[in-house]
């Protein structure tokens, strides 16, 4: 879901030749000009990224603190809608400024098939980090005593079956991002809901195995501020790899000779066929 902009504002100071003493100036302030216009987005940008990590963990995880601290209440069902509302409403509030990715192997991923540049990674990143662990600060504070709890992930069984679970529904979840978000033949209006929807889906069945974490900064976040980093490589790892092989995947299943207008056309078959008879 990455929706990356760059400034093209210093062609005209190239087709134009003045005197040389113009052309500096007029070179300087079009270079000072073109580095407001990328700083203030990509600012913007690295803020919603935070914000909407931050309302995404703060959200998911409460859902699992209330539920380990009123006997059960939310249930995983529950659990489950919460993180799929959460991506959902937030995928809308904020995707079209910074991408929606509030996930490092998303951003990486796409990084990969060369949808996102890799100087803007590392920022996204430390961004994602940040606002998960901010949100897990604000639940520690909120939920301090018996009722603090550890929200994170944690393999329910061996590391390699939750490392195995993570990289399929990751592979899942970025193969359905490619699909709404970065292919023009897909209802990019729908993109939300069904990535919404796949989150909602994968917690449900390997959230009681792994956690479906899917997510490094999910994991990380909990991780850093409650100090419990057990079996933390296998949710860096295990989604980053996911991320990028669904990626790719789709990448190759994207590829086709026929131009848009005549695979458009398939869409119509039947009202074609239709007025021809």
């Amino acid at each position: 879901m990455a929706q990356d902009s760059a400034s093209n504002g210093n062609h005209a100071v190239d087709v134009l030749n003045v005197q040389e003493g113009a052309d500096n100036r007029s070179s300087s302030a079009s270079k000072s000009n073109n580095e407001v216009c990328f700083c203030i987005p990509f600012l913007q940008k690295l803020i919603a990224e935070v914000m909407g990590t931050y309302f995404l963990i703060f959200a998911g995880c409460a859902a699992v603190v209330v539920n380990l601290n009123y006997e059960k209440v939310v249930t995983l069902p529950g659990i489950s809608i919460v993180w799929g509302l959460a991506v959902m409403v937030l995928v809308y509030s904020v995707g079209h400024i910074s991408g929606a990715h509030f996930n490092p192997a998303v951003t990486i991923a796409f990084a990969t098939c060369k949808r996102f540049p890799w100087k803007q990674v590392p920022l996204y990143v430390i961004a994602q980090v940040l606002g998960s662990t901010l949100a897990i600060g604000s639940l520690r504070l909120i939920f301090s005593g018996e009722e603090n709890r550890f929200p994170g992930t944690i393999p329910a069984g061996s590391n390699m079956q939750s490392l195995v679970l993570e990289f399929i529904i990751t592979f899942y979840l970025m193969f359905i991002i490619s699909g709404v978000a970065t292919d023009n033949r897909a209802i990019g209006e729908l993109a939300g809901l069904a990535v919404g929807s796949t989150v909602l889906l994968n917690v449900l069945f390997a959230g009681p195995i792994s956690g479906a974490s899917m997510n490094p900064a999910r994991s990380l976040g909990p991780a850093i501020v409650h100090r419990q980093f057990k079996g933390i490589w296998v949710y860096v790892v295990g989604p980053i790899l996911g991320a990028i092989s669904g990626a790719w995947v789709y990448n190759l299943i994207r590829f086709t000779d026929k131009p848009p207008r005549e695979i458009t056309k398939s869409g119509s078959f039947l009202r074609g066929s239709r007025l021809n008879s």
